[in-house]
């Protein structure tokens, strides 16, 4: 596809689509050392045989988008983390992003030391906040690894997110600035997790409303609950939206949804200061998912944005968030 002429820029670089980029959502893919919580007891109770009868049920899945979008299906086997994020410091170089935000990656020591040496490489810490000792963890992993925020998967919890217990996580996340990003909705897409005390982005209200000097930041538009989303963001203004994602679950809906439908219904609503772009790439050899990429920069053309809002959208809320210190153009 033709790119456009570069923009003048506030001292961003310009990106193979012609504007300055943050991916605000990636993962960076390593070997899984320790399988969630969930599934061991999944394991101990129902046995190896339904595990792996689940596993090839969400591959099922997968192998369904991946052959839509003509993406390679993943590596079985994931290389060590230093040679993903050489792999990945590639990727952004190819495609001239400003920087690239990794919201996992093995474990906080394990993305810091990844991305260490990757000044356009960013990390979140993403230890669980019911662990032992999560808020001295996170004050740690931020001071001491310079990890730039705090991710976590709400469906995937053993209690509820808004237990009182977990406001020490909250108040050290406020004390240090940083922003705390929440999966809530369907989880892992199709063939995972559809049903949780944590699914609706609602029961994330206390919380944003005990702590509402943390920018709380709310992925994949809500991943199959937008209502819900659209009322949280109402309530509280602390509480951002990122588009990350192939958003499978909009063919889920029961009623017609379109990916247009939402930016046009969140920008709207919110306003593009409150909206980022993320990708949700992860695995290679896909890497960068340059389609997403594609489709959202020509919804955000068709929407007609001005270049201001769509920098607020592509670069600059995100820059905000992780103290990059680059001010809106």
């Amino acid at each position: 596809m033709a790119m456009p002429e570069p923009a003048p820029t506030d001292g961003m670089r310009a990106s193979r689509w012609g504007f300055p980029i943050i991916d605000f959502h990636a993962h960076l893919p390593v070997p899984d050392e320790h399988p969630p919580a969930a599934e061991e007891r999944y394991r101990q109770r129902y046995g190896d045989r339904k595990v792996a009868i689940l596993k090839e049920n969400w591959r099922w899945y997968q192998e369904q988008w991946w052959s839509a979008y003509s993406f390679p299906f993943p590596e079985d086997a994931e290389p060590p983390a230093e040679v993903q994020a050489a792999r990945w410091s590639d990727e952004i170089e190819a495609a001239q992003l400003e920087a690239v935000v990794f919201v996992t990656g093995g474990g906080n020591r394990v993305l810091a030391r990844a991305i260490a040496d990757h000044p356009r490489m960013l990390g979140f810490a993403h230890h669980d906040p019911f662990g032992q000792d999560a808020a001295a963890e996170l004050g740690r992993a931020v001071t001491e690894d310079g990890l730039r925020g705090y991710k976590v998967l709400a469906p995937a919890l053993d209690g509820l997110i808004d237990d009182e217990s977990l406001d020490p996580v909250w108040q050290a996340a406020e004390d240090l600035g940083i922003p705390v990003l929440v999966h809530f909705g369907t989880l892992d897409g199709g063939g995972g997790v559809a049903d949780h005390v944590n699914i609706s982005p609602l029961r994330l209200h206390r919380v944003a409303k005990a702590f509402p000097e943390v920018p709380f930041v709310v992925p994949h538009f809500g991943c199959s609950h937008p209502g819900d989303l659209l009322q949280l963001v109402w309530a509280c203004r602390n509480v951002l939206v990122d588009t990350s994602g192939n958003n499978e679950w909009i063919r889920w809906m029961p009623y017609p949804l379109t990916l247009v439908d939402l930016f046009t219904k969140f920008l709207d609503t919110i306003g593009p200061e409150r909206v980022l772009f993320g990708s949700d790439s992860a695995h290679f050899p896909r890497g960068l998912v340059r389609a997403y990429y594609d489709e959202q920069v020509d919804i955000v053309d068709r929407l007609g944005l001005s270049d201001g809002d769509r920098h607020l959208v592509f670069a600059a809320n995100a820059a905000r968030l992780v103290g990059l210190g680059v001010p809106p153009a």
